[in-house]
């Protein structure tokens, strides 16, 4: 069994490896990000509370985010391992985490962390563009629509979320640095952090991190 916990700063390609080694080694996913778009599209009242943080780009109090995770791993759903995704993001997260795994006895076999500089992350992030109907996502400079802000798939309009203004881009950026950044020397002193360059081709980026795992 496998239980990972996935890190990086926003853009930095966390969602890329961690939808490779979901299935690479068949991990149950456990994403707070995508609890809270489902609860927003349900509009319900953790998806509203969550709605009016993230669009601000902050972080979703450490309560509310904390007993949504601890209800999935008691479920204990995930017969091969977990890959945790958007949880922790705060030291205090990290401590409620290891009291909860400490509960079911299981532990993390290794935090990998995603790094990629600010300056770049800052161009790959408000260069994006999402298509309002369907969701495939474009870039600009990378990878633009062969119509300008058009969809290629569907036709529809593409839109820049609000998530992704260079504002909000910022906002994030040092939310991360100053209240992430310092998970990563508390997993160091256990041992558990794996830090990879995420500013390389993706298939590099994966192969360094199944060859740090066992493939």
């Amino acid at each position: 069994m496998i239980n990972l916990l996935i890190m990086g700063k926003p853009g930095a390609g966390k969602g890329t490896q961690a939808s490779r080694l979901l299935e690479h080694y068949q991990l149950t996913h456990i994403s707070t990000g995508d609890i809270y778009r489902e609860e927003m599209a349900k509009d319900s009242e953790i998806g509203k509370l969550a709605k009016e943080y993230i669009g601000k780009g902050e972080l979703v109090p450490d309560d509310i985010t904390n007993d949504i995770v601890k209800e999935v791993l008691h479920k204990q759903d995930y017969p091969k391992g977990f890959m945790l995704d958007g949880f922790p993001r705060t030291k205090a997260q990290a401590v409620a985490l290891d009291k909860m795994m400490d509960e079911l006895g299981i532990t993390l076999t290794s935090v990998i962390n995603v790094d990629v500089d600010d300056s770049v992350l800052l161009e790959r992030m408000a260069g994006r563009r999402v298509c309002s109907n369907c969701g495939a996502t474009y870039h600009i400079h990378f990878h633009p629509p062969v119509k300008d802000c058009v969809c290629d798939l569907c036709g529809h309009p593409l839109i820049q979320r609000e998530d992704d203004l260079e504002e909000s881009v910022l906002n994030r950026l040092k939310i991360y640095n100053e209240k992430t950044k310092p998970l990563l020397d508390y997993y160091k002193k256990k041992g558990l952090l794996f830090v990879v360059n995420g500013d390389m081709p993706k298939d590099k980026v994966f192969r360094i991190i199944t060859q740090k795992l066992g493939d």
